[in-house]
């Protein structure tokens, strides 16, 4: 169940920070230039290097690793609404 719950959670950021991507906003250009290098791409690997790591931890016997993810996502939903509706 955890990995299942960690999975859906990545989705949603995996979508969060290509949306966040795509969004252009002036903030980016500030952002050091490996985060521009190939489109984003490293930022996404990075992504995915996360969530990897946070579903190997709960598959090995730490199913509350499920609790510091979710705080993860929020985190990150709260930095991606913050930037999509130009708040910041």
């Amino acid at each position: 169940m955890a990995l299942i719950a960690i999975f859906l959670l990545g989705i949603g950021n995996f979508a969060m920070h290509k949306a966040v991507l795509e969004s252009h906003h002036p903030l980016l250009g500030r952002m050091p230039w490996f985060v521009h290098m190939l489109g984003g791409r490293v930022t996404l690997a990075t992504e995915f290097l996360v969530l990897l790591a946070a579903m190997t931890l709960a598959a090995n016997g730490l199913p509350w690793l499920v609790w510091v993810y979710l705080a993860y996502s929020a985190l990150n939903a709260f930095a991606a609404w913050l930037i999509l509706s130009r708040r910041i």
